[in-house]
């Protein structure tokens, strides 16, 4: 038995992407491409002066080996549509905003940002980084949308226009807490400047009359904060109570509710100042924690469905006329051309073409699915080889694909367990309702007119301010540094479900195998040069995935005659190239007795009737990924749910372990109830996966992260997203989230203990509701630094 496998050749690089240049070499004075694609976008830079470009980055650009069809946004002169994608337009200028996946470092934003000197017609182009958005302003008397996203195009940068794009509105900026946040901090910071002459009043700086006028205007800068900003934690405190749960903001409103009610009365009476410092200070401080934690999740959508993975419009045929239609316009018995690389939007029966379609997206299974004329092809496919033409059985919302979002068991959210911070104050609010009637108790038997002080100094004190306010900054501290490492949860509750979990499974196709990799060799006789072009030339007639990349192994000679050439669907292919007859194909096809048992695809080469031997296709895994998963299985329960065949069973047994259970074929609703069935057993379970066949399995786990090649590519719904070349940092992320509990129970503990020593003074009367207030803000300051330090500390360990 002999291996054969070539190790690549050293190539020119292309001087717009950097990829290796073919043998027959493209060029345009002393620069070198790898295709025409990105040779025309070199000259239209170089032509508009542009050029400075490559001087910002070594090789800036993305391959431009796919052509573009010249008419693909042609549904972009459609009105209709237009008006559901534009933002803002008058008399003179028109706003809307793309999303430009391929927007990757600074070259690019210099490029977007003089976009106006290919395209007169543009004003001004401002690039949400982040985001991977551009925002145009252009006028629509000088260019058009159509033409504007055919520059993009044109220059390597086509914008993403998904059908998500005109069923739902773009989420936006929670304003509401922004505006109750600035309302708070203008009237707590007068009121604070308004109180000093009160805080020096024993030592006779302050004057009676002018005392009296400020605090009437620190009561009437309260209101606002006791109606307006403070409002959302009214809600959520009495939304705890009609489930019948005590929530952490319940003391907080307590504590609101009870210093206003008592400076309202100091006011009317005459008789102090009141602590309306105290109150605004202590909504203000909320309202912080919460715009910090909410700001940090905020750049990611991660609710989609099967519209954010459609296309805005496609091609259908009326009259023998190509008519682009938006989607929602598509009826049963439409005929439809999928051009070669689009997505298939509708079930339907093939009519016309060679159909070779990749479900991997929608089933994860690996190897394309050949369909020959009348056969049904489902929405979600993805067509690899020229155009089709399908006739259309369904609607778009009444395809298969729809149907894997329309499940019953995705349209009701699993509850997820409270945080632990809200179990904890169910407990606090108890304890401290306890001590403030005991208190109350205490002076009524012994000194009535301390009741008041007594009890409005220990609400404050045992507002929970430090406890949320510690947790609020340490989540949302916690979400950044792991965005920082690629890892974008959806919100503060993922991290704590996240350091709980105990059961890990993982999708294999996408997951732990790349998507776009494979490897190949051969094993069998020893072929010469001649023979080795003359498997390559037959399998390069094929348009089958496998075949090329045989073809690509191989190489082939156009000069080799090929007669009698024959494709079985599903089987193999065969046909006489010269002299010799050879077939490539199953075992079954090709007469092979002598079956050789690998961990992946196997494709069996005869030639005149011997067996020679086969091509092993292996999807290419994820660097690091034998290592990730040896050491997740030491502390974790790990199992594997794929759409593919079991080719590789063996190999990824080994790598995860014995006790690791391993289920393959799985469709969407296996996968399901997979996760359905660990959680019915007490497991808490993290699922990674990146296909819509693992979206049911994403959100009904206790976790669910959707991994994806870039950070901004649409993924399936789930709790966080994690970039596929960080995930052998699993482990870590998974420490950072336990470190991060046990920072918000350190800050507890040394809050706890702050309370403990407030409230013994303040039942005591030694403390004052003044002095109280004055410490609130402080120890809550001095708190969120620590926590900060700790998280910061914690993540470098």
């Amino acid at each position: 038995m002999a291996t054969i496998s070539v190790a690549p050749d050293t190539k020119l690089q292309c001087a717009h992407c950097g990829e290796d240049c073919p043998d027959m070499k493209i060029s345009l004075g002393d620069k070198n491409f790898c295709c025409e694609g990105c040779k025309l976008v070199y000259e239209i830079l170089n032509e508009n002066g542009l050029c400075d470009y490559y001087t910002l980055n070594n090789n800036p650009g993305q391959a431009q080996r796919i052509p573009v069809r010249k008419d693909k946004f042609a549904f972009l002169d459609d009105k209709k549509i237009q008006q559901q994608l534009i933002q803002f337009q008058d008399d003179t200028q028109t706003h809307i905003t793309f999303y430009i996946p391929h927007i990757h470092c600074s070259s690019c934003l210099w490029l977007l940002e003089n976009l106006h000197r290919l395209d007169s017609g543009i004003q001004r182009v401002t690039v949400n980084f982040a985001k991977k958005e551009a925002l145009i302003i252009f006028r629509q008397r000088e260019t058009s949308l159509r033409h504007i996203a055919e520059t993009l195009t044109s220059i390597g940068y086509e914008p993403y226009i998904s059908l998500q794009d005109l069923r739902q509105q773009k989420p936006r900026v929670q304003r509401g807490l922004i505006y109750r946040l600035g309302v708070a901090g203008f009237c707590f910071a007068n009121i604070m400047l308004l109180s000093f002459p009160e805080y020096f009043s024993h030592y006779g700086y302050a004057d009676v009359k002018m005392n009296h006028i400020f605090r009437w205007l620190n009561l009437t800068l309260s209101l606002p904060v006791f109606f307006y900003s403070a409002q959302v934690f009214y809600r959520s405190a009495w939304g705890g109570l009609k489930s019948g749960f005590l929530n952490i903001d319940l003391p907080i409103v307590l504590a609101i509710i009870v210093t206003f009610i008592r400076s309202l009365t100091d006011v009317f009476t005459d008789s102090g100042a009141g602590y309306f410092d105290s109150m605004t200070g202590i909504v203000f401080f909320m309202l912080v924690g919460r715009i910090l934690q909410d700001k940090t999740y905020q750049g990611l959508s991660f609710d989609r469905d099967y519209t954010a993975y459609f296309p805005i419009a496609i091609t259908v045929l009326k009259d023998g006329q190509q008519v682009p239609t938006a989607l929602p316009d598509i009826k049963t018995n439409d005929t439809l051309l999928i051009h070669n690389q689009e997505l298939i939007p509708a079930d339907g029966i093939l009519v016309k073409g060679n159909a070779i379609i990749d479900y991997s997206f929608v089933t994860g299974e690996a190897v394309p699915v050949q369909k020959n004329a009348g056969e049904i092809v489902y929405a979600g496919g993805k067509q690899l080889e020229g155009n089709i033409e399908i006739l259309t059985i369904k609607e778009v919302a009444q395809s298969y694909l729809t149907s894997l979002w329309n499940r019953e068991e995705l349209k009701t959210p699993r509850e997820k367990a409270p945080s632990f911070i809200h179990l904890l104050s169910r407990y606090f609010t108890w304890v401290v309702l306890a001590i403030a009637i005991i208190t109350a108790t205490y002076w009524w038997a012994h000194d009535p007119s301390r009741i008041w002080p007594a009890v409005t100094a220990v609400l404050i004190v045992a507002c929970p301010c430090a406890l949320l306010l510690a947790a609020s900054f340490t989540n949302g501290h916690i979400l950044r540094i792991l965005s920082r490492h690629h890892l974008y949860l959806r919100n503060a509750d993922a991290i704590e479900r996240l350091a709980d979990i105990d059961h890990i499974v993982f999708d294999k196709t996408g997951t732990l195998t790349g998507k776009a990799t494979s490897s190949i060799s051969y094993q069998g006789m020893p072929l010469t040069k001649e023979k080795l072009w003359a498997i390559g030339s037959l399998a390069a007639q094929s348009t089958h995935p496998l075949s090329k990349m045989i073809a690509s192994f191989c190489g082939k000679d156009e000069n080799l005659p090929i007669r009698n050439f024959r494709s079985v669907a599903a089987n193999g292919i065969s046909g006489w190239v010269q002299y010799n007859f050879i077939q490539l194909g199953n075992a079954a096809f090709t007469g092979t007795s002598h079956k050789v048992h690998t961990e992946g695809s196997t494709v069996y080469v005869t030639i005149d009737g011997q067996q020679t031997g086969c091509f092993i296709i292996r999807h290419h895994y994820r660097e690091g990924i034998s290592a990730l998963l040896q050491h997740l299985r030491k502390k974790y329960v790990l199992s594997l749910l794929s759409g593919d065949n079991d080719a590789e069973a063996a190999y990824l047994q080994e790598m995860m372990g014995p006790s690791a259970s391993l289920h393959f074929a799985q469709q969407p609703a296996d996968k399901l109830g997979y996760i359905l069935s660990l959680q019915k057993q007490g497991r808490r379970v993290l699922m990674i996966g990146d296909g819509l066949n693992d979206a049911g399995a994403l959100k009904q786990s206790d976790v669910g992260i959707s991994l994806t090649e870039n950070s901004n590519n649409f993924t399936p719904a789930s709790d966080g997203i994690l970039e596929a070349d960080q995930m052998i940092q699993l482990p870590r992320f998974i420490r950072i989230c336990r470190n991060n509990k046990r920072i918000i129970v350190i800050t507890f503990i040394i809050s706890l203990l702050y309370n403990i020593i407030g409230l013994f003074f303040a039942t005591q009367g030694i403390l004052s509701p003044l002095t109280a207030a004055i410490l609130m803000p402080a120890s809550s300051i001095s708190i969120v630094l620590l926590t900060y330090g700790l998280s910061e500390w914690m993540d470098r360990a």
